[in-house]
């Protein structure tokens, strides 16, 4: 039996390879499909433009954490343009193969700036963008580095934060199962893709984080597929 009353703490795959950018961008194309079917992308797209809409001002300047090959921030990016909004687009990750990848796919994209920075470092500054956001990502931490993470997001931001995740559930668990085994092609994405959401949250858990983080308001929700999605604004 599966025992999902508990965060697993088993390291995917993902958080230690060492792979070259060939062998990578297969995987990450599966984990990018499944998230264009399950409407991930929208999710936080559409957070993002609603802390957009609290503040009126020229230009926007959003930090995406985890970005990988930058799929979202150029979905940003086009949702940007779309609705005549300036905006400025960081991505931050530790994957040096991932960023590769994401400035090779964003040549007609100049408004995108990727970074292989720690988001802990000396680096970046308090209020130093107007958004930061993040999708998929904080699952691969434990609850201890989350708190500490969302302290830091916060600082970070001058309007708020947007964080997409997974919600920790047995019917997301078996109904993945059965996607991976038609439509996933690369063992890895779908080895990591069950231990996501072994890895992944209950309202209870991001609840309980942010009771640790005073200084926004918070607003969780469930999301189909299977997703929370937390907007913390700044107070």
């Amino acid at each position: 039996m599966v025992d999902f009353s508990e965060r697993s703490k088993e390291i995917e795959i993902m958080d230690q390879f060492m792979g070259t950018t060939e062998t990578l961008e297969p995987i990450l194309n599966d984990i990018n499909g499944v998230n264009k079917v399950l409407g991930g992308y929208a999710i936080t797209l559409n957070a993002v433009l609603e802390l957009i809409r609290t503040l009126k001002k020229e230009s926007y300047t959003i930090l995406d954490i985890g970005c990988a090959e930058g799929t979202m921030l150029r979905k940003l990016a086009l949702t940007a343009r779309k609705h005549h909004i300036n905006v400025k687009l960081v991505g931050v990750d530790l994957n040096a193969q991932s960023l590769e990848l994401a400035r090779r796919k964003s040549g007609n994209f100049p408004e995108i700036t990727y970074l292989e920075q720690d988001i802990l470092s000396n680096e970046f500054e308090p209020d130093q963008f107007d958004i930061v956001m993040t999708t998929l990502t904080f699952h691969h931490f434990n609850d201890d580095a989350i708190v500490g993470l969302l302290k830091r997001f916060v600082s970070l931001a001058s309007i708020g934060v947007v964080i997409n995740d997974l919600n920790r559930n047995a019917l997301a668990y078996y109904l993945f199962k059965a996607y991976a085994f038609f439509f996933i092609k690369t063992d890895i994405a779908k080895k990591d893709g069950l231990l996501s959401i072994l890895r992944a949250f209950k309202k209870k858990d991001l609840k309980n984080y942010a009771a640790q983080v005073t200084n926004a308001h918070h607003h969780i929700k469930w999301k189909w597929a299977f997703r929370y999605l937390w907007i913390l604004k700044k107070k």
